[in-house]
């Protein structure tokens, strides 16, 4: 068919043979009652300036009649298109596209030419067809209404082609129940998309109100704001409630009776729609009202007929309250579910048990397991509902974070009495998962028992469960030979589980390959445990595979910071915690481990005031019976804080604390024992400080470089750098450690005499603590390295970030400094970091973005800020700042 540039009359057909229908390019009319919507509208003229608009939101939500609403009050032509599930044919699809933006008075180049066959779309048609949107002086607006209809991979990438080559000569609007195959993520990470959601769509009180009023009913706020929350501001639900409303004499009574029992709303429903159907459509009706959404198979098996398909396919059609979801899946309105729910209790007393039943049988075997194990359980069915959790493979959903509260409240009705394998294993999995372990081992030796007699559950599958919880218990208990038996079962029952359920549940094998490399680590062994959990960390599973990536992060990162590698830390630990945002994990675990790690770094760089924030989210989300690696953590790094502080005594008490745990681990004794002797070194009683380290000395680098700290301060600067030389070469610390190691003998260097090689040392220990900003290990050297840091080259090494820079003035170095008149007190590196972005009126979130930290971090630092500039607003922090030479 050749293309023109005039409106073509009807009778055109597209490559089929069929006519293009004008009604699929007309905006649609809005009905009397209809509400304007101005924040809706003046959000959706954001689409004039970005490439791409998506309005998605359920059915019923508004969406089309919103977006025509819009469109009728622009100057420009916007050319619509109603997309029908015939459209799936490239060809068709490009045919139509063509005819509306010719029917909306948009002029098409002849060259573009237009589709000859359904199944295709000549490559050059798009190209030419971006050439010519690309080449005009104004955009050209497209509305794609209900694209949910197009299912076609192969548009969707036509349809990326042409809107990316189009450039500003395309703005594409889309109108539609679900997300499109478009690659969304690129125009969202770019700012080159408006997006108009389903809980955005939602009325407000106020609009409410007008519509209401718009149906003759004059509501008090009250009553108005109780219908909003009845029906979650649905559009379709309230245009309902108003019809029903208007049928009695009293809408204000009849509104109070909705919200308590909605039995007038029932009376219509009943009447105006179930009533009209035929025998057999209300019985089927009533049978499907126990789903959450169903396709004709599904609704066969329940009616126990072969007709569901086209019945589904005749309700939508006439608005019945039955909404196609795509893909042959309906759903019925929520308020009409509802009332069919209570009208099959009553007309036909235990049926509804009955159809769960069924319902669920075929949902697990169709794949659909969430909803199968929601049927089974609304049914009362447990034993179905356990063995399918456990046989499927999906009991380590319980620890992903995810659905982990969705399948604890649906097993939370499941009594005592029901017995077996399957329903033990789910019990031990809801109780670990609680962080009680003494009646979830009960429970699962109980099951791992019952699972030698009873052959109803899948051995393997049951086999593999039993390895998870036995390794997340050992990991609890600090067990590590118990969760390398765990590991040892799961490696010998693989090969005995159907290879499509371990691809299905990746999680499963992550999750234990977490707690056998968190048992490790406790056990310290380091190498080991970042064998296992760098394979879980780099492996890819969407959000199923979230928090095991985000604990296996923080563990890696932990194993860092131990090593001394605090930028390698810092960075896994950023990783972790951007797993959490993207996929919103709870925090299950508290905040993790990788907000200890920043913390622990934060410290050793004297940046307290940010290391005390994140302790204090810590703090916040913190659970009873953390696995021991967690809990050391806290108790190690809150020490560690306290210490940085000069409270010694706390922070010794916080080395004495007892971390609960079958086996004890050889780091979590080293730090704490090197933490108590900063602590008795900063107390000024080095002799209790060689004691309690000088036992753990030969076991780690950081624990010999404290007992030489030990043996200096004890007035024995060469037994100090005896040690020292003693380290293995096989251990390669990083910064963290060597620093303190060369501080330690550039010290013991300065005591005996040897001023050269003191000043060489120091040297080196800048310029590697430079790197990492490691403040904290020259803070804690003491009074001599001060003379040392004010003059000459060492001055210069440690100018700008160790000591004020020379626009500073020259303060004594280590010293307090003293600021500019204007300055209450000198800023941190951090706080300059945040104020220099302030001065680029960066709001608060790009300023968390930025550098990697949460918005209350944020928030904490410009508290910080205006006390020490004296000042009350960003402005005049800004101006200060300038003045006092800070910027």
């Amino acid at each position: 068919m050749a293309a023109t540039d005039e409106t073509p009359e009807t009778g055109f057909a597209d490559p089929t043979g069929d006519p293009l229908l004008r009604t699929r390019f007309a905006l649609p009319t809005r009905p009397a009652m209809f509400v304007h919507r101005p924040r809706l509208t003046e959000h959706l003229d954001q689409a004039l300036g970005t490439p791409l608009t998506m309005v998605n939101g359920s059915a019923g939500a508004g969406k089309t009649l919103l977006v025509a609403d819009w469109a009728s009050g622009l100057h420009e032509p916007v050319a619509w298109l109603t997309a029908e599930s015939t459209d799936q044919a490239p060809g068709v699809f490009w045919a139509h596209v063509l005819q509306a933006l010719r029917a909306a008075g948009v002029p098409v180049a002849s060259e573009v030419g237009s589709p000859a066959e359904a199944s295709r779309v000549d490559r050059r048609t798009l190209t030419r067809l971006a050439a010519d949107l690309e080449g005009r002086d104004t955009s050209t607006l497209v509305v794609l209404d209900e694209f949910d209809r197009v299912v076609s991979r192969e548009i969707a990438e036509q349809l990326e082609f042409v809107l990316h080559h189009a450039g500003r000569g395309l703005r594409l609007i889309l109108v539609t129940r679900t997300e499109p195959l478009l690659p969304l993520h690129r125009y969202r990470a770019s700012g080159e998309m408006t997006e108009v959601r389903d809980a955005e769509l939602a009325f407000t009180p106020d609009e409410a109100q007008e519509l209401l009023t718009r149906h003759g009913l004059h509501l008090s706020a009250s009553a108005v704001q109780a219908l909003v929350e009845r029906t979650r501001g649905w559009a379709a639900g309230l245009r309902l409630c108003a019809l029903a409303a208007r049928q009695g004499t009293d809408p204000h009574a009849y509104l109070k009776q909705f919200e308590a029992d909605h039995s007038a709303v029932a009376d219509f429903l009943l009447a105006e729609v179930l009533d009209r159907q035929a025998p057999g459509t209300q019985d089927l009706l009533l049978r499907i009202s126990v789903l959450e959404r169903c396709c004709p198979d599904l609704v066969n098996v329940l009616t126990q007929r072969t007709d569901a398909e086209p019945i589904l396919a005749a309700l939508q059609r006439e608005n019945a309250f039955v909404h196609y979801l795509g893909h042959s899946w309906y759903s019925l309105h929520p308020l009409f579910a509802e009332i069919l729910r209570a009208h099959l209790r009553e007309r036909f007393p235990g049926l509804e048990p009955e159809l769960r039943s069924r319902a669920a049988q075929w949902l697990r075997r169709s794949g659909a397991l969430p909803e199968a194990l929601a049927q089974g359980a609304a049914a009362d069915d447990w034993e179905f509902t356990a063995r399918a959790v456990v046989d499927d493979l999906a009991l380590g959903q319980f620890f992903t974070g995810l659905r982990s509260d969705d399948l604890s409240a649906l097993f939370e009705r499941m009594g005592p009495d029901v017995r077996g394998p399957a329903p033990d294993l789910v019990r031990a999995a809801r109780e670990l998962a609680g962080r009680d372990v003494e009646h979830g081992l009960a429970h699962l030796h109980r099951a791992e028992e019952e699972l030698a007699r009873d052959g109803a559950t899948d051995p393997a599958a049951a086999g593999l469960t039993c390895a998870l919880l036995e390794a997340l218990a050992a990991r609890l208990t600090g067990t590590p030979g118990r969760a390398e038996r765990a590991a040892e079962q799961a490696l010998a029952l693989r090969p005995e589980v159907p290879g499509h359920l371990l691809d299905e549940h990746p999680e499963l094998n992550a999750l234990l390959l977490t707690h056998l490399g968190s048992a490790r680590l406790w056990a310290g062994r380091f190498e080991d445990a970042r064998s296992v959990l760098s394979a879980v960390a780099g492996r890819p599973g969407g959000a199923a595979m979230a928090l095991p990536r985000w604990e296996a992060l923080g563990h890696l990162a932990l194993i860092d910071y131990l090593n001394g590698w605090l930028g390698r830390a810092e960075h896994k630990a950023l990783a972790a915690a951007g797993q959490a945002q993207r996929y919103s994990l709870p925090h299950r675990s508290g905040a993790g481990l990788g907000t200890l790690v920043r913390a622990a770094v934060l410290i050793d760089r004297d940046e307290l005031d940010e290391a005390q924030a994140l302790l204090d989210d810590v703090a916040a989300s913190h659970l009873s019976g953390e696995d021991p690696v967690e809990e050391a953590g806290r108790v190690l790094t809150r020490g560690r804080l306290l210490l940085a502080r000069g409270d010694a005594r706390a922070a010794l008490a916080a080395a004495d604390a007892i971390v609960p745990a079958v086996v004890s681990s050889p780091w979590a004794e080293d730090h704490a024992a090197a933490l108590a002797c900063a602590a008795y070194l900063a107390q000024g009683q080095p002799e209790s400080a060689r004691q309690v380290v000088e036992r753990v000395a030969d076991r780690q680098a950081a624990c010999t470089v404290q007992a030489a700290r030990a043996r200096l301060a004890t007035g024995h600067p060469e037994e100090a750098l005896e040690m020292l030389h003693s380290l293995p070469d096989t251990d390669r610390p990083g910064p963290a450690v060597t620093v303190r190691a060369t501080l330690v003998r550039a010290q013991a260097a300065h005591e005996l005499g040897d001023h050269t090689a003191a000043h060489r040392l120091l040297g080196r220990a800048l310029m590697d603590g430079r790197r990492e900003q490691l403040r904290l290990p020259f803070l804690e050297a003491g009074p001599w390295i001060r003379p040392l840091l004010s003059t000459g080259r060492l001055r210069e090494l440690a100018g700008g970030w160790l000591v004020p820079g020379p626009g500073h003035g020259s303060p004594a170095p280590m010293a307090q400094p003293q600021p500019p008149a204007l300055v209450v007190e000198e800023l941190s590196a951090r706080e300059r970091d945040v104020l220099r972005r302030l001065a680029e009126m960066r709001s608060t979130d790009e300023i968390a973005a930025d550098l990697h930290v949460s918005v209350n971090t944020v928030k904490t630092h410009l508290k910080s800020i205006y006390r020490k500039l004296a000042v009350s607003r960003r402005g005049e922090a800004v101006r200060r700042a300038r003045d006092a030479r800070i910027l």
